[in-house]
């Protein structure tokens, strides 16, 4: 009820203003918020049943970006955790069908489909708008570690098969453009949320209150 109450009163009204000045807002408040405006690294990968998804296919979408490994036994349950908390944030809201929530692990020798689809459900994913991505058996088994250090994050492996490396969320734009970094856990949620907003409202028409439909159904879950 809470997230509910925070998004009905901070996202309601980010449709009256631009990209830019969420993104300087941002900057002035959430420490962990990195501003970006490069082309994403591409990606083609496959997920639990085999199922190839790219960076180019998502095209039209925000992707919200992250990487773990499932034998991790620390801080990847905790970015999980995490990203649940954030696609439930946006999925009470017509973003749902407009973000994509990605996944890619750093360790495809071990994380197999069964595993990939154990892990979501452990963590509380919702497979709607949420996918993890891992190489194909044929390729090297570093393939996803170098997609990450292509995004600025190292994942090295130790001779115990444990990984050292960062926590980062990542924020793609419909045009595969990498638009923002969240790094850490301490980020404030909702601003990623309020960010992405201002993403998927690029492509409305702009307007000064949210659509009756939105708003009411948003205020009707909090009474």
């Amino acid at each position: 009820m809470l997230a509910v109450a925070m998004m009905t009163v901070v996202i309601a009204p980010v449709a009256a203003h631009s990209l830019d000045e969420v993104d300087q807002g941002l900057r002035d408040k959430e420490r962990y918020f990195q501003s970006m405006d490069t082309e994403a690294p591409g990606f083609a990968l496959q997920d639990a049943d085999g199922r190839v998804v790219s960076l180019d296919s998502l095209h039209g979408k925000v992707v919200v970006l992250n990487f773990v490994y499932t034998n991790c036994p620390d801080v990847c349950p905790l970015h999980a955790e995490r990203i649940a908390e954030l696609q439930k944030m946006i999925n009470l809201t017509p973003m749902k069908a407009m973000v994509e929530f990605v996944t890619i692990t750093t360790d495809p020798k071990r994380d197999t489909g069964p595993v990939l689809r154990a892990y979501g459900e452990a963590h509380g994913l919702d497979p709607v708008n949420w996918v993890f991505l891992t190489s194909a058996p044929d390729k090297p088994e570093d393939t996803t570690r170098k997609i990450a250090e292509a995004y600025g994050l190292k994942f090295v492996e130790g001779d115990d098969g444990m990984q050292m490396h960062g926590i980062v969320t990542h924020v793609i734009d419909q045009d595969g453009r990498l638009r923002a970094r969240f790094h850490g856990l301490k980020f404030e949620p909702v601003n990623l949320v309020v960010f992405v907003n201002a993403l998927t409202n690029r492509t409305q028409t702009p307007h000064g209150h949210p659509e009756p439909g939105w708003w009411e159904s948003l205020k009707g879950l909090i009474r």
